[in-house]
């Protein structure tokens, strides 16, 4: 079955708070950490997870993120905290679980990542996708 996470990022400094959804939290994780597109989080160096919750339904997370998202941004702490009062980083050796590719390209030293079939972003680039599991580890 598919999971579908709600997730809230921040930076070192804890100033910016960001609040996401997707079904594939590690490759997301990835992304956010390496700034793989240009966007938000890129710009305030947002990459640090610390609050997640899993659904099994779409329309719930859907719900749920729009929901965080029209908090005040004390009550985006408080629910931070209530379970990760130490903001730690949830994704903790995440990269260490993705293997180089055998011939990554010129550098990069990510992941294994492949072309996805479709429409290219808008910044040209193809869209990446992981070759690897990308589910939460278990505590």
């Amino acid at each position: 079955m598919k999971t579908y996470v709600v997730y809230i990022l921040t930076n070192a400094s804890r100033r910016t708070l960001y609040t996401g959804m997707t079904s594939r939290i590690g490759l997301r994780a990835f992304q956010h950490k390496h700034k793989v597109h240009n966007g938000f989080t890129a710009k305030y160096n947002v990459h640090r997870l610390v609050y997640y919750e899993q659904y099994s339904d779409p329309w719930s997370a859907i719900a749920r993120e729009k929901q965080i998202k029209g908090w005040l941004r004390a009550k985006k702490i408080a629910l931070i905290e209530s379970v990760n009062p130490r903001w730690d980083d949830l994704t903790g050796n995440w990269d260490s679980l993705f293997q180089p590719a055998q011939n990554p390209g010129p550098s990069l030293g990510l992941p294994r990542l492949v072309s996805a079939p479709g429409p290219r972003p808008r910044s040209g680039r193809p869209s990446l996708s992981l070759l690897r599991s990308n589910e939460l580890p278990s505590s």
